[in-house]
């Protein structure tokens, strides 16, 4: 069968499972719509049902239509003379007969897997190559001549479908690799869901798409647990979780929680901006204790007694009852907020004790009860008590820190005076990602604020009586007696008819929550007390650990691995290491780990898969005018309808870049606001908001003025070409050999 032949008998092939998404999609929206046509009547157990039906209808959509795109990417041809299609999701037909097998079931990790010299029953592994729906190639990998008879022979060919992914131009987001996934990354992909997993991988190794797909499969693979506890996925930044946001969605999966460590914290919005030194402080594992001293801080004894009245008789709130009311309610072991209702509640018993002293009757029971209730509200006690132990937040709790220093001296002695004072800051400045572990360590200590609590439970219990009598005033207007419908019942209605939150939604608002299995990209960058932050939410410690600690730029990240895991992990984690440079051409590849050893930066073995010749330039002469020059060119060499250039400026150089493009015919190409950056087909990003992305050309302004970090993650962010610009000086390490343009 000729080349023209085999496409043909793909193309059919594709259809026919093309047909079966069609057909699953319109039974699946057609159930769906007549969920919704029933409407909001009856039980509330048949309104669940309803609801939940129609979550379920509605999740199955979203993964039909996120697969769309390379629906059915392979086939295997096996020793038994069976043909196995292999594709995004499984599907099959009403018979039940298998037309297409998920790319995370057993019976495909041969597509990934199978090599010559251990083949896996694997006759042929054929890639198929496609636009939209439409078959435009096959690309064949035998791995048994023997077994292939000459028509099949004939019709091999192709560079492979792994070289034509990576040559082909960027879109602005990331795509999935299910296509082309290779052996080293598909033993990570599956590896078991058990303990912590670190992924180390240089720079196009393809460590991020190894994470996603490996989120994917364990869903697939543990459905049942993960659906009920939900995956994390977290970034280095939001720019970061928009290039991948359509990678799960395009594997079928669409209920996974993305988030930045400054997001971790519900109803904290923590964009403000500070120096790495405060932020290098901020992260380190003794303000832990800093947090826990400060805590403690507001349990406090005081100097004096307080002396007040009631009902004409005098009492004393002492210090010797506050002290041992203290330490009884540190006994429970609970947070502060919840401790400090043991706390007050022994020191009400303490002055009732007191007033019935005075008394030359005996007390009964309700009569105590009454005195309690007294002592509770009388404005004295209060304030007493609330010097004492004071209920707190996380939020005022870490504000004070900053806004008092005194407070700060006074939980922080162990930091010099200097250190002290670059905290300092004024009250309503602004979080910033560097404060949330802080925050959620001293929610972890604080706990609830009960006062809080019995203030929305009063809420609760008005808006319950507003609805009640509501529901009176509907049942009245309406006729609708007869006992059928009591006012009750309607007003229950009204509670419940709030929308239901998916897993991934109830996770996302809840702090507390913990999850089945967590991903950390760029984890390099996580401080001390990001980890402890992180590990909260997975007691199981399932994780998957990916970066690569020579891209370190945080300053208080990791320069080696057993440094960041090992005080929090007890040395209970295994690693993985990528060593293939699927992105960057050897000739840059090359260029950027010569400068990066020569800074001393801690690189892995790395190989590059690809040879671009001519892909390194410098450029040497007035930095903007050579921008321009370089950003023109760049994007000349590019298709007209796809592909991405960046040019990667040091951030105190950065908006003059920008400005010197804005002047130019450049200026269309560039994004309209931060959100399209992705978008544009010329953008302009400082070094470290360009990690985890790639372009297909960069253009690297002042090189030299780079943090060796920064500079190595610059330097491997393209896929084609990379053109330096200076004045005239280069980094250290780089060879002599790039042409000067």
């Amino acid at each position: 069968m000729g080349r023209t032949s085999e496409v043909d008998a793909e193309q059919q092939a594709v259809d026919v499972r093309y047909a079966r998404l069609d057909a699953l999609r319109d039974q699946t929206a057609a159930r769906l719509a007549e969920v919704r046509r029933s409407g909001p009547s009856g039980s509330p157990q048949n309104r669940s049902e309803r609801d939940a039906f129609a979550t379920l209808y509605e999740d199955r959509l979203a993964q039909l239509d996120g697969v769309e795109q390379r629906l059915t990417f392979g086939r295997l041809d096996l020793v038994d003379g069976v043909t196995r299609y292999i594709g995004r999701i499984g599907l099959t037909d009403d018979e039940h007969s298998q037309l297409l097998t998920d790319w995370r079931a057993p019976a495909a990790q041969a597509f990934y897997r199978a090599t010559a010299a251990h083949p896996d029953d694997v006759v042929r592994r054929r890639h198929l190559v496609t636009r939209g729906r439409e078959v435009t190639g096959v690309e064949d990998e035998v791995l048994d001549l023997a077994a292939l008879d000459d028509h099949d022979l004939e019709a091999l060919s192709g560079e492979g479908a792994l070289l034509a992914a990576l040559g082909a131009a960027r879109t602005g987001r990331m795509s999935d690799i299910v296509a082309t996934i290779q052996a080293e990354q598909d033993a990570i992909i599956r590896a078991p869901m058990t303990g912590a997993l670190v992924v180390q991988g240089g720079p196009g190794t393809g460590k991020t798409a190894v994470a996603l797909h490996r989120a994917a499969y364990l869903l697939y693979a543990h459905r049942r647990v993960l659906e009920r506890s939900g995956v994390l996925l977290l970034g280095p930044n939001r720019v970061f979780l928009r290039y991948i946001d359509q990678v799960l969605p395009s594997l079928g999966e669409t209920g996974v929680v993305t988030a930045t460590i400054g997001e971790l914290m519900p109803g904290v919005v923590a964009e403000a901006a500070e120096p790495d030194e405060v932020a290098l402080i901020k992260g380190r594992r003794e303000m832990a204790s800093v947090i826990a001293t400060a805590v403690g801080a507001r349990q406090r004894v005081p100097a004096e007694p307080v002396e007040f009245r009631l009902d004409g008789r005098r009492l004393v709130v002492k210090p010797s009852d506050i002290r041992a009311a203290i330490a009884r309610a540190r006994r429970t072991g609970k947070p502060h907020n919840a401790a400090r209702v043991t706390f007050v509640r022994e020191m009400l018993q303490r002055l009732a004790d007191q007033y019935v002293a005075t008394l030359d009757a005996t007390v009964a029971p309700e009569d105590r009860a009454e005195i309690l209730e007294d002592l509770r509200t009388t404005r004295e006690v209060r304030v007493a008590l609330n010097l004492a132990w004071m209920p707190l937040t996380p939020q005022k709790l870490v504000e004070d820190l900053w806004a008092k220093p005194w407070r700060l001296a006074q939980a922080a002695p162990q930091l010099t005076e200097a250190q002290r004072a670059r905290l300092a800051r004024e009250p309503g400045s602004g979080w910033t990602p560097a404060d949330v572990p802080l925050l959620d360590e001293a929610a972890e200590l604080l706990g609830e604020d009960d006062q809080a609590a019995r203030a929305q439970a009063v809420l609760d219990s008005k808006r319950r009586s507003e609805e009640l009598e509501y529901a009176r005033q509907v049942i009245s207007g309406s006729g609708a007696g007869g006992g059928l419908v009591s006012a009750e019942l309607l007003a229950e209605r009204f509670a419940e008819s709030g929308p239901r939150l998916s897993t991934a939604e109830r996770a996302a608002a809840d702090r507390t929550w913990t999850y089945g299995h967590v991903v950390i990209d760029e984890a390099q960058e996580l401080s001390p007390m990001a980890w402890r932050m992180v590990l909260r939410r997975v007691p199981t410690r399932s994780l998957t650990i990916v970066g690569d600690v020579a891209q370190t730029a945080a300053a208080g990240g990791a320069h080696a691995w057993a440094q960041a895991l090992d005080p929090v992990l007890r040395g209970s984690w295994q690693l993985a290491e990528l060593t293939v440079n699927y992105r960057t051409p050897a000739e840059v590849a090359d260029a950027a780990g010569d400068v990066a050893r020569a800074a001393g930066l801690p690189l892995g073995a790395l190989t590059s898969a690809r040879e671009v010749p001519g892909s390194l330039r410098v450029r040497v002469g007035d930095l903007l005018a050579e921008v321009v020059e370089a950003s023109r060119a760049a994007l000349a060499g590019l298709p007209e309808d796809s592909g991405r250039a960046v040019v990667i400026a040091p951030p105190q150089r950065a908006a003059e870049v920008a400005a010197a493009l804005r002047a130019t015919e450049l200026a269309p190409h560039l994004p309209a606001d931060a959100r399209s950056t992705l978008d544009a087909r010329l953008a302009v990003l400082e070094p470290r908001a360009t990690k985890g992305l790639e372009f297909d050309a960069v253009v690297l302004v002042a090189p030299t003025e780079l943090a060796p970090a920064d500079l190595y993650v610059a330097m491997t962010r393209p896929t084609r070409s990379l053109d330096l610009i200076t004045t005239g000086s280069l980094p250290e390490g780089l060879p002599a050999a790039p042409p000067v343009v």
